[in-house]
């Protein structure tokens, strides 16, 4: 089961900042081309672990940076986020 918290200190490995820039990069385009997206779309060429992927996104809802407006019994691929 996906805990982030077990996940948080990866991203802040060499490897893991790189993707999480990635993230980061494809969230600003979609939410500056459609003012929302879908977790799956941010993912889009981010490969590896699935856990930590899901993991950069809720770094950027951490940050402040975005928002989920979807429910809780929504599956992770299909949160919907939009800038806070």
């Amino acid at each position: 089961m996906y805990k982030y918290k077990e996940q948080r200190p990866y991203i802040f490995t060499d490897i893991g900042q790189r993707d999480f820039l990635k993230v980061r990069d494809n969230v600003q385009r979609l939410l500056d081309e459609a003012g929302s997206f879908k977790l799956l779309h941010a993912l889009k060429n981010i490969y590896g672990d699935s856990w930590l992927q899901i993991a950069y996104v809720d770094r950027l809802v951490e940050l402040g940076e975005i928002r989920e407006i979807t429910g809780k019994d929504v599956p992770g691929q299909c949160r919907v986020f939009v800038r806070a």
